[in-house]
């Protein structure tokens, strides 16, 4: 499906609530975004399909189940290649813009450094995105318009769940691509903790557990260990754990056409189950 950028912009996210919540859980996915703006895509040098690979396709529709289950799920709306959720809000590269930056930016992170920050200078394959630089100005506005919204409305929903049970065990949703560095056999799901630092180790092991149970091959913090939402709101001192989610996306998905693929149904029915198992578990242990 083409980006869908001739139709009046939706909100930066969307919360589905369920009807009480009955889990200290919250889902997010920040990624899986397809509201491509119109001037966006108009300078943009490539095409619509390449701007789609950096996409967390259907990772919303993955977790679906969740309110559901009595847990709320955040999911943005606008892709990741147009403003990066999973970044600080100001790690931008000076070579994209069409004048010097303020002396705050932070312009030296490693993501930065490979093109992938707040505002991406080149998509997942590597190829640059824009025909040319960018005024400044732009990457306020988009700061302004989808990160600082998208990151309210998480950090109000974990203050609620906080509030209601004590605790809040947030599930930051990602997929990653088929990499030749990902090793042979390759993960079917990564589970990312900050190692060890953002989660509670016990509740990370439930999660790897439920999913070796249900037949996946699944490996911790390599090659992800956790963005910025999960080194960010991961303080489990404080009663929040973070723990990042990375599922294969050739388990769903036909990674060159981005279109939903067989094993999206039987993928959805795991991640049911697993969904149910962690909403079916007393956390009352995380706030000891």
């Amino acid at each position: 499906m083409p980006p869908s950028a001739v139709v009046e912009a939706p909100p930066p996210y969307r919360v589905v609530r369920p009807a009480r919540q009955t889990t200290p859980l919250v889902f997010a996915s920040p990624h899986s975004g397809t509201h491509y703006r119109a001037d966006f895509l108009a300078t943009a040098r490539l095409d619509p399909l390449a701007l789609r690979r950096s996409e967390d396709s259907f990772v919303d529709e993955l977790f679906a189940c969740a309110p559901g289950h009595g847990a709320p799920l955040l999911a943005a709306t606008f892709p990741r290649v147009f403003c990066d959720v999973n970044r600080e809000p100001w790690e931008l590269d000076p070579s994209m813009f069409d004048g010097p930056l303020p002396a705050w930016v932070n312009s030296a992170s490693p993501r930065v450094g490979a093109g992938l920050g707040t505002i991406a200078r080149v998509v997942a394959t590597g190829e640059p995105v824009y025909r040319r630089k960018l005024p400044f100005a732009e990457a306020e506005a988009r700061v302004r318009e989808c990160w600082q919204p998208y990151h309210a409305a998480l950090a109000a929903l974990i203050e609620e769940t906080k509030a209601q049970f004590g605790i809040c065990l947030l599930i930051d949703c990602h997929s990653m691509p088929t990499h030749p560095a990902h090793g042979t056999p390759p993960a079917d799901f990564v589970l990312g903790d900050a190692h060890g630092t953002s989660c509670a180790p016990r509740a990370t092991r439930l999660v790897e557990e439920t999913l070796l149970g249900l037949g996946y091959r699944v490996r911790r913090n390599d090659p992800y260990a956790g963005g910025y939402v999960t080194r960010h709101y991961g303080m489990p001192r404080e009663g929040v754990h973070a723990l990042q989610i990375e599922i294969a996306r050739r388990l769903y998905m036909d990674e060159a056409r981005l279109e939903r693929a067989p094993g999206m149904p039987p993928l959805q029915r795991d991640l049911a189950r697993l969904v149910a198992v962690l909403a079916g578990t007393d956390w009352s242990w995380l706030s000891r």
